[in-house]
């Protein structure tokens, strides 16, 4: 199949899965067209089967805000009758879905009828979708669309709760690629450098909104750390990452805190991790949780959101109430307290992370394009 995938170019989750899945696909031998206004940032261009197309968007003294979804909906319509691309897979309603469907009418004036596939990933529903100003166009495009699809059981709940929708949601969850080369010589080095033999390592990755609740973040680890030695890796960068700084200096323990930033070594970071704390006021699924379990990490979580459907609880760790910063602390140490237990939850955590395997994941979609492409001809 000819595929276009539309995302955010972004470090954020919905753009990652968007790539990691063009690229799988690519892999079985689909054309996969990414098409967007920068170069994803785990794109890799080396499979023949990639190309990645830029959408630019002239700047006029006219428009105050300059129109892409308008530049988006042109370069679809152009890639689609030059590569004869055979379907559109969408990565986020707004804007993408909506410029996707200004596409498929552009195009069927020229006869051509290509489906769209939207996916739904968590905050353009839940939060921009559902802002009034959007809430039309929202619905609007997910009713539109041909397939619609979430990446969890809770995104679609919420989704049939908060707009009127008439298309059937197909869950999808996200997944992770297993399978990838550990040095553990290399590990083992990088280890000692951030923390000492003895010392347990906390890892945290996002993009440090109100919604991952980073202050309760340091809070736990403030307690994990008067128990057993312990390390936190704080990776990511955001509007609250300032207020946690200053508040491991209020708490005394910025010297037992590593403030990383963004970084593109993730999967360095998580492989000598002991703990990942993903506390969120809601995930629509909680993808970091899921790379950390694929590096054999337990994972410390709300039980908000898709967070359960990931997180197993008394498996691959344990789920609290959003806020119970005790429980979260009792709960990590009873992991990190006793070396059997902890390797007895990095296995479990790997167990439940291979059930997302792309490989078992990446057939949903594809059952669904073929669904999509045969049903434009009824």
């Amino acid at each position: 199949m000819k595929i276009a995938i539309v995302c955010y170019p972004t470090f954020g989750g919905s753009g990652v899965v968007a790539t990691e899945l063009g690229l799988e696909l690519a892999h079985r031998g689909h054309e996969i067209h990414f098409i967007t206004y920068r170069q994803p940032v785990r794109l890799a261009l080396l499979n023949p089967n990639v190309h990645y197309h830029e959408v630019n968007v002239p700047e006029y003294p006219l428009f105050h805000y300059q129109p892409y979804e308008l530049a988006l909906s042109s370069k679809l319509v152009d890639m689609v009758k030059l590569y004869k691309i055979e379907l559109l897979h969408v990565h986020y309603a707004i804007p993408h879905a909506y410029a996707g469907y200004m596409a498929k009418q552009m195009l069927k004036g020229d006869g051509i009828n290509i489906p769209m596939v939207t996916t739904l990933h968590g905050t353009d529903i839940t939060l921009v979708g559902n802002h009034p100003v959007y809430k039309p166009a929202v619905t609007f495009s997910i009713n539109k669309s041909d397939i619609v699809t979430s990446v969890s059981q809770s995104l679609k709940d919420e989704t049939n709760k908060l707009f009127k929708i008439k298309k059937e949601i197909h869950v999808i969850p996200n997944f992770i690629e297993l399978g990838k080369t550990r040095n553990e010589k290399l590990i083992s080095c990088n280890r000692s450098a951030m923390a000492r033999k003895e010392e347990r390592i906390v890892t945290h990755i996002s993009n440090f909104r109100k919604v991952k609740r980073i202050p309760d973040i340091i809070k736990i680890f403030y307690k994990i750390q008067q128990h057993i030695p312990a390390k936190l890796m704080m990776v990511g960068d955001g509007p609250e990452k300032e207020k946690a700084e200053l508040l491991c200096q209020e708490l005394g323990i910025q010297d037992k805190v590593i403030f990383f930033g963004n970084s593109n070594e993730i999967d360095e970071i998580l492989s000598y991790s002991d703990l990942f704390l993903l506390p969120s006021e809601t995930e629509s699924f909680g993808l970091a949780a899921l790379e950390a379990m694929a590096w054999s990490v337990p994972v410390i979580s709300s039980n908000s959101g898709g967070l359960p459907e990931v997180n197993f609880d008394g498996e691959s760790g344990y789920l609290s109430n959003v806020g119970n910063i005790d429980s979260m602390a009792e709960n990590a140490l009873k992991i990190l307290s006793d070396e059997e237990t902890l390797a007895q939850f990095k296995q479990k955590a790997l167990g439940v992370a291979q059930r997302f395997d792309i490989k078992n994941i990446l057939p949903l979609y594809e059952e669904l394009y073929q669904q999509a492409i045969n049903n434009k001809s009824k």
